[in-house]
């Protein structure tokens, strides 16, 4: 990972889309995938919630932080487990982050599934993108493999 964290603001136009996408979620409706993850808070300890898209491959399911370093990432990091719901459906899962290595396939399939929604947070680069242009970026877009809890 290199020095510099990444990290986008959200825009007022981003807060507004993941409220709306937030409240369809909790109401039960998924939006493209969506979830409303929950963390415990690093510090505080208090549940924290947000919107995220979860994508699977191959059977493997994986959260992606197209704004980078962003609270949720570091609550996750330091907690290492959380829960995805939809409306009251509630999962707990454990998080384990991927080495930069191994994050272009999941990113690829990332931006192929929402390039729509978050292509505007990865700079140009797209789901064609060759590996190498994707591995070099890698180190901005945390990438979480989850598993349920146990």
């Amino acid at each position: 990972m290199s020095a510099e964290i990444r990290y986008l603001e959200p825009s007022g136009a981003t807060r507004v889309f993941n409220y709306v996408v937030a409240t369809l979620t909790r109401l039960g409706l998924s939006v493209w995938g969506s979830r409303v993850l929950r963390v415990r808070g690093r510090k505080t300890g208090e549940w924290r919630s947000t919107p995220v898209n979860l994508l699977t491959i191959d059977g493997v399911r994986y959260l992606v932080a197209p704004r980078g370093t962003t609270q949720w990432v570091r609550n996750l990091r330091v907690i290492g487990a959380g829960e995805l719901a939809v409306g009251r459906r509630v999962e707990p899962f454990r998080a384990t982050e991927l080495a930069d290595v191994d994050k272009p396939a999941v990113l690829r399939a990332y931006l192929k599934r929402w390039k729509f929604e978050v292509g505007v947070f990865f700079d140009g680069v797209g789901p064609d993108a060759t590996d190498d242009e994707l591995l070099r970026i890698a180190s901005g877009y945390p990438v979480f493999v989850i598993t349920p809890e146990s």
